[in-house]
This record gives structure tokens, C-alpha cells and sequence, in this order.
């Protein structure tokens, strides 16, 4: 089963949720052609997750055309080029970095069955949204990720996606952390997950993971996947451990390649 298809639509269908004067004001922007989703958000430049290409070399070998067509969606504009398992590594990674392109920061790739998970000890109730509690939504995945406040207007539209389910845990009565499940083709996507830091090691992410996992059950899914960032010495685990304790199997490390524009900067 495709591991990578649910994030590259996932990440799609989120730009399309840009309201358009948003959009408009602060560069949100998407592009998908050939198999190549293209995401890019002009005022956060240095966001390797909101101007990242996913789908490269995928569906077919990665051309030329194509590489051009990358380069002048983003201009001047930093962007992150993936490089999934079946995406040819060896010969698209060289050329990469013939073009100016540089190793980054990889993302490792998760997958497990919808098999009911361990059970989570938490004082936290988790739940999904409605409209009510969508700007929390928002607020908190811009603050767990230091983003500034119009992203939190721009997530806020998710919940009323179809293929979105988004999840709040709350402490009492007080939002505390978010988290999402996006559904294609029998795969469910994790992602967009986030905790306050008042409210972080009270289990949110993990009773956060277990309600995903039986929501993605729920729907009809075979399959769960998501990623974070690689084990690398120096660099914060904790989103690694907890997926690997709700019984995620670390399937690879991504490469992800930084653009020359950003490099030479």
C-alpha cells in the first residue's frame, strides 16, 4: 500500500482549506502536476513544512522539465525537495545536488494497523471538533509550532474538510492540544500535532495517537501512517517516541534536500 499518497493529498487538500484573502495576503500557495505536489507559504520562508515538495520522481522519473517547473514555482523562495523510497534516491538525489541542492534534515516514515491500541493513562479527554472549537484548533497548532497568528486562521478551516477529522485534548474544560486524521484511499494521515507547553507531558499526544487510530478504524482504514522528525543526536525525540509507543513501525528516514537559494543564504 502507498505510504506517501495520503500525505501528499493531505498537504494539498490543507492549502486548498486557505481562505482566499489569506491566501492572497501572506503567499499561501499549491501547485500539483505529474504526480508533484508543490506547497509553499511566502511569509514563513524558513517553514521546512509549508514549502516542501512531495511526489518527486515518484509516479515517473523525475525530468529535467520538471526540476524547472519546482525551481520557478518558488522563485527566490527556500524550499525542501522529499525523496520518498520509490522516488529513484540514488540517481534524483545526484542530481539534486548537481543543481545546488544540499542534505537536510531527514523525516522518518511510520505505518501501523488499525489494531486497537495500548490503552493511554491520561487525566486528558479527547474529542473530536466541531465549529466551535475550531479557532482553538487553530490557536494551538500555530502556538506548538511558533507560527505566527494567521496560520491559526488559515488551520482553523479544517475541520470542515471531508476527508479531515481534527481532534482537541482538553484539561477540564481548557483545549490543551490538537491533532488530525486526513483519509485517502483506505490510508489514514497523522499530522498537525501540537500541545501547549503548559499542558505538555500529561499524555496529550499519546491519548491524542490512540483516538486517531481508532477514528481511522472507524472509517473504514487499513492502514495509519505519519512522520516526524529522524533520531539524530542533538536534536528533540519525544514526537518519535510517542508514535513508536502507540505501535508505529519506523519504516525509513526521508531525505529531504534544501534548495540552493536557501544554501547559499
Amino acid at each position: 500500500m502507498d505510504l506517501e499518497l495520503a500525505e501528499e493529498e493531505g498537504y494539498a487538500d490543507a492549502f486548498r482549506a486557505a481562505p482566499p484573502v489569506l491566501a492572497r495576503k501572506h503567499g499561501i500557495a499549491h501547485t500539483t502536476f505529474d504526480g508533484v505536489t508543490c506547497i509553499r507559504v511566502a511569509d514563513l520562508p524558513r517553514s521546512r513544512i509549508f514549502n516542501h515538495v512531495f511526489g518527486l520522481g515518484r509516479s515517473t522519473p523525475a525530468s529535467d522539465d520538471q526540476l524547472d517547473r519546482i525551481a520557478e514555482f518558488y522563485g527566490e523562495e527556500t524550499y525542501f525537495v522529499a525523496l520518498a523510497r520509490d522516488a529513484e534516491p540514488g540517481d534524483l538525489a545526484a542530481r539534486l545536488e548537481g543543481r545546488g541542492f544540499v542534505r537536510d534534515y531527514a523525516w522518518t516514515k511510520f505505518q501501523r494497523g488499525v489494531e486497537p491500541p495500548t490503552p493511554v493513562e491520561s487525566e486528558l479527554r479527547v474529542q473530536p471538533i466541531g465549529p466551535q472549537h475550531a479557532r482553538d484548533f487553530g490557536r494551538i497548532v500555530a502556538a506548538g509550532f511558533e507560527l505566527p497568528a494567521f496560520t491559526a486562521r488559515w488551520l482553523s478551516a479544517l475541520f470542515a474538510r471531508p476527508r479531515w477529522t481534527c481532534f482537541l485534548a482538553f484539561a477540564g474544560n481548557e483545549p490543551a492540544a490538537t491533532g488530525t486524521l486526513f483519509v485517502s484511499r483506505g490510508v489514514g494521515w497523522l499530522s498537525f500535532a501540537a500541545t501547549l507547553p503548559e499542558f505538555r507531558r500529561a499524555g496529550a499526544q499519546s491519548a491524542l495517537l490512540a483516538a486517531r487510530i481508532r477514528a481511522a478504524a472507524e472509517l473504514g482504514c487499513s492502514l495509519v501512517v505519519g512522520e516526524t522528525g529522524a533520531l539524530e543526536e542533538g536534536r528533540p525525540s519525544n514526537s518519535y517516541r510517542n508514535i513508536v509507543r502507540a505501535g508505529f513501525e519506523p519504516v525509513y528516514d526521508r531525505p529531504n534536500y534544501k534548495s540552493p537559494q536557501a544554501s547559499a543564504g
